[in-house]
């Protein structure tokens, strides 16, 4: 299993910018660079509340569930 980060997505419907964005999270360019990509093994849920707020979505619409397709052997 693995979650999707689509944040991409989310800037780009709501035409922000990254830059914009991490400054006002608070973060640096650079993580905000590796959370976009998914290079990331967490993030705090302070931080996804302000990027929720600032992008006025809901955690679901950043991030996606996705189940892995590997099939057992029966």
């Amino acid at each position: 299993m693995a979650i999707d980060v689509t944040l991409n997505v989310m800037l780009a419907v709501r035409k922000e910018k990254s830059k914009d964005l991490a400054a006002h999270i608070g973060i640096t360019d650079a993580n905000l660079s590796l959370l976009k990509s998914g290079k990331v093994k967490g993030i705090r849920f302070e931080t996804l509340s302000r990027i929720c707020d600032y992008l006025e979505c809901t955690p679901g619409d950043i991030l996606q569930f996705v189940p892995d397709t590997v099939e057992k052997d029966e």
